[in-house]
């Protein structure tokens, strides 16, 4: 499977929207905006982070853009974040788009968070190359309730 990396896209986003709208991939992420299906509030979280500093890439697997992948926030406090279409979970899809990601963006330390019981997120992380620091926790919109996170650091 040819998985690259590419700028964002207007054309994208109605993609995003969509894969983000899935209450199946909302649940598994758990923190996520507060209503996932509201199109002007996340027409507005896009244009907002589109022009931040952040390093924002589509994910097209085999010619068809499956998901994003991102690194923002203020120096020393960088955070990866990462979402691909349910349709193409078991892959190995998000471990090459993460690790292009990195390849994009050198700096480090990098930091990530997962639900705790998101395995799947979490192994991706761990793959490429972060390891758990710590334990948070924190209430998940997708799941109307307090939710126990692990918290992942990528150095040197």
């Amino acid at each position: 499977m040819d998985v690259v990396l590419r700028e964002v896209q207007d054309g994208d986003l109605p993609v995003f929207f969509r894969h983000m709208s899935d209450p199946e991939s909302n649940r598994m992420a758990a923190f996520t905006s507060e209503d996932p299906t509201d199109r002007a509030a996340f027409d507005a979280h896009w244009a907002r982070i589109r022009a931040s500093d952040a390093v924002l890439r589509t994910v097209v697997a085999d010619g068809i853009v499956v998901g994003h992948a991102a690194v923002y926030g203020p120096p020393q406090e960088r955070e990866v974040t990462y979402f691909v279409d349910r349709a193409h979970w078991g892959r190995g899809i998000a471990t090459s788009a993460l690790r292009a990601l990195l390849e994009v963006v050198p700096v480090r330390p990098l930091h990530a968070r997962a639900a705790a019981d998101n395995a799947g997120s979490i192994r991706v992380l761990e793959k490429c190359g972060f390891v758990v620091t710590g334990r948070d926790r924190g209430f998940a919109n997708a799941r109307g309730a307090e939710t126990d996170e692990v918290l992942l650091t990528l150095r040197g």
